[in-house]
């Protein structure tokens, strides 16, 4: 396991008004060796210090992989977009890498803007990511479950090219076991799902310790990038 060291800046983008969107890097001390690099932010309430998020940066990291983890406070779908892409754009110049794969990853509202930036940018396979990791994916609101099928319009159109590992709870009552299953079947694209018993939106376990919980889900994170690029 490799060890690494974290850095931070600010991204500037819009054009009606300047908006810096917080990223953090964590950086595996082997620099020359960095082939791969993963995005990952937050869902409603988080930002880039959620312990999920910073565990499993943190994991990526140690295992060789470049990790930018950002924060964006916006609720707004389109804007979270424009977020995420930003940081996209920025990674992409930064030259002291030789990035060849880039993998998404969004908790709850980041999985949607993950989801939609990443079949946007399928349309130019120079741009098509190497795959997509929602946590938690907010298929409907709590107790709506009509709503599943606008929800999951992005997922249903990623192409074959984009594989997708879901990691969610058995008790999120906001993305319903058995719709959730309907809408991997409807997918063209390789799909993965690691359901987590017992767990909540949130990813919470009633008698599990939160960092046991962490655990699971980092080994399922990078056990499924590790086997995509390999």
């Amino acid at each position: 396991m490799e060890t690494y060291q974290e850095d931070s800046l600010n991204i500037i983008f819009g054009k009606k008004q300047i908006v810096a969107v917080r990223v953090v890097l964590s950086i595996p001390d082997n620099v020359s060796a960095v082939r791969t690099a993963v995005i990952v932010t937050h869902g409603t309430g988080g930002d880039v210090n959620l312990k999920h998020l910073v565990s499993l940066a943190r994991v990526l990291a140690s295992n060789g992989l470049l990790c930018l983890r950002f924060t964006c406070k916006g609720l707004n779908l389109v804007y979270r977009v424009k977020a995420y892409n930003a940081v996209l754009e920025h990674l992409k110049y930064l030259k002291k890498f030789t990035i060849r794969q880039i993998f998404f990853v969004g908790r709850s509202l980041g999985a949607r803007a993950a989801s939609a930036l990443a079949r946007e940018l399928s349309v130019r396979p120079e741009d098509a990511v190497a795959g997509l990791v929602c946590l938690s994916f907010p298929l409907h609101p709590p107790g709506q479950t009509h709503g599943h099928r606008q929800r999951s319009e992005d997922l249903r159109g990623l192409p074959t090219e984009v594989p997708v590992l879901f990691l969610s709870g058995t008790a999120d009552n906001m993305c319903e076991k058995i719709l959730l299953e309907d809408v991997v079947k409807e997918m063209r694209c390789p799909t993965t799902v690691r359901w987590v018993e017992g767990g909540n939106h949130g990813l919470i376990v009633k008698g599990r310790t939160e960092e046991s919980v962490q655990d699971e889900l980092n080994a399922h994170v990078l056990s499924w990038i590790l086997e995509q690029i390999a």
